[in-house]
């Protein structure tokens, strides 16, 4: 526990600092109860000591004879660096706190996408699954952070997501992904394939009758485009990038490359639906706070108004994400963007009584704990091996999901929609521009660069 005390005094001060609006509810959330109360132990929330999963193992766990250069041919093996962006579902906070005094601690390294820590045996995170295909897979996070403190990368990894971060955030995080990834050791940013998983809005949801235009479906859709148009084909028109466009062409002469993140496979999640979360309550201190973090769900009436609309709004959020991702615009022949649907219609875990099994959720009651995390992955790993239109939508966590393989037939990560394959649409590539255009675009270049007085 020592370290516990450590982080939360060290949390307190940082956000005395900041002003951290997230820290600052929690703080009020808490203040009004017992030490002894606030201590009070739930052991059902953290892992047991010396607890090891079954080994899982596949027929065929090898990467493909060569790099493979289309993302529709590309194996868990294939994958060689992983990252997430998101919220505090991502950041896993509290996910193996003991008391809720522990819910600011970021156990990022248990993070159902992202989380590295151990092996599978010791949790079933997305990268533990893939380093049984590839051991040397990069990106997983290591370690834990506390939240509104700077973290080195060592304990990040490249999960990258924000606690409290609503989807107008999600571009920031991208541009941060996209830095990040240029210049992370040991990864070769031209030939490797990456793999990013990207769950976001619940925040907007729970924040929606603050600010109803901000947290608007069309808004949710804008920044979650926006940000899927940075990774896929990112060109800035600022004069900086001019300059640099200049000396790149006089350097390389013959070819103009568009700023992209290559050889990338992105995940998107579909959202929970969030009603059903108002059952996850208990007469603790911690549960309470349940009211702080998603007022905007947990405050009306059952069957208010303002509760009806805010379950429309969480529908149409779904609604738009599938139109967004419906056919092949965001894909390419090293690109993809795949919408993985596992927690569409996703009812929280129950006990045979029918009541919420609330060892699945921290001491919050709103965020998941370990156990929440491993079926998050195992669901989001199964999405992957499943064709569209055969992806399996998981109707409760009352049950534990079974982790496939992938099909021998088919052993691929499928990226490409039903839509996409029958239309057979030309691909986006990269194109060797003639030397002509070449020519044409360098004079141009001089031109403006004489206008604005850089000549």
């Amino acid at each position: 526990m020592g370290w516990l005390c450590v982080a939360l005094a060290t949390c307190m001060l940082v956000s005395r600092v900041k002003g951290n609006d997230w820290w600052w509810k929690y703080e009020e959330g808490i203040r009004q109860y017992s030490k002894e109360a606030l201590n009070k132990e739930f052991p059902e929330k953290t892992r047991p000591i010396g607890f090891k999963h079954p080994t899982f193992q596949c027929p065929d766990m090898s990467p493909s004879a060569t790099a493979p250069s289309s993302v529709e041919l590309v194996k868990a093996a294939d994958i060689k660096v992983i990252a997430a962006l998101g919220d505090s579902l991502t950041t896993a906070i509290g996910a193996n706190a003991t008391t809720v005094l522990g819910i600011p601690i970021e156990f990022r390294h248990v993070s159902w996408s992202i989380g590295g820590y151990g092996s599978f045996e010791d949790v079933i995170t997305l990268p533990n699954i893939i380093k049984l295909f590839n051991p040397s897979l990069l990106g997983a996070a290591r370690g834990k952070t506390v939240h509104g403190m700077e973290a080195h990368i060592s304990q990040t990894g490249l999960n990258l997501a924000v606690t409290g971060h609503n989807t107008f955030n999600l571009p920031s995080q991208t541009r941060h992904l996209i830095d990040t990834l240029r210049g992370y050791e040991g990864l070769n940013f031209e030939k490797d394939w990456k793999l990013l998983t990207i769950l976001m809005g619940m925040n907007d949801i729970c924040d929606y009758c603050k600010d109803k235009a901000l947290f608007s479906a069309e808004n949710f859709l804008h920044y979650m485009s926006v940000s899927l148009e940075m990774l896929m084909n990112e060109v800035t028109e600022d004069e900086n990038l001019i300059i640099e466009l200049f000396f790149f062409i006089c350097i390389k002469s013959v070819v103009f490359v568009l700023l992209e993140v290559p050889r990338m496979i992105v995940n998107v999640v579909q959202i929970l639906p969030m009603q059903t979360l108002r059952e996850v309550h208990k007469p603790t201190p911690g549960c309470l706070l349940q009211r702080s973090f998603c007022s905007c769900l947990i405050e009306p009436a059952s069957r208010s108004a303002e509760l009806g609309e805010l379950v429309e709004v969480n529908l149409e959020f779904q609604r738009r994400l599938e139109a967004l991702l419906h056919g092949n615009h965001f894909f390419r022949e090293d690109f993809a963007v795949v919408l993985q649907p596992f927690l569409k219609h996703a009812d929280p875990p129950r006990l045979p009584s029918g009541k919420i099994d609330m060892s699945f959720f921290t001491h919050d009651c709103f965020h998941f704990t370990i156990k929440g995390h491993e079926e998050l992955a195992k669901g989001l790993w199964n999405n992957m091996f499943q064709a569209e239109g055969d992806k399996t939508v998981v109707s409760s966590f009352s049950d534990p999901i079974n982790l496939v393989c992938p099909p021998m037939e088919h052993p691929y990560i499928f990226t490409r929609s039903t839509s996409a394959r029958s239309a057979q649409p030309r691909l986006h590539r990269r194109r060797q521009v003639p030397s002509l255009v070449v020519i044409s675009s360098l004079l141009w270049l001089l031109v403006a660069f004489r206008h604005h007085g850089f000549l």
